[in-house]
């Protein structure tokens, strides 16, 4: 009955994180209460804060260069295994053809 429409998708740049991440380091408002003044979600604040603290070494994870390094490498692994099962088949057929 009185479902809410999802909102749409929004993206941030990395400078209005970065601000939004020292104002809850600042300790003089709770990380909800950011939230709620710039209308984001409690969740998505949580996470910036904790990416920027594993960037800065306070916490231990992947940095953000870390992670886009090993997403670039994933692609690549994936690209590479296409490759080598395309010439695997055209290996059995030039075999074949051979014969």
């Amino acid at each position: 009955m009185g479902k809410k429409k999802p909102r749409p998708r929004r993206s941030f740049t990395s400078e209005f994180k970065a601000e939004i991440v020292e104002l809850c380091r600042r300790g003089d408002r709770s990380v909800g209460q950011v939230a709620k003044d710039f209308d984001l979600t409690e969740t998505a604040v949580r996470d910036w804060v904790v990416r920027a603290e594993v960037d800065a070494g306070e916490r231990e994870g992947l940095t953000s260069g870390e992670r886009e390094e090993l997403t670039a490498l994933r692609r690549e692994n994936q690209r590479l295994r296409q490759d080598v099962e395309v010439l695997k088949r055209a290996t059995a057929f030039f075999a074949k053809e051979t014969r």
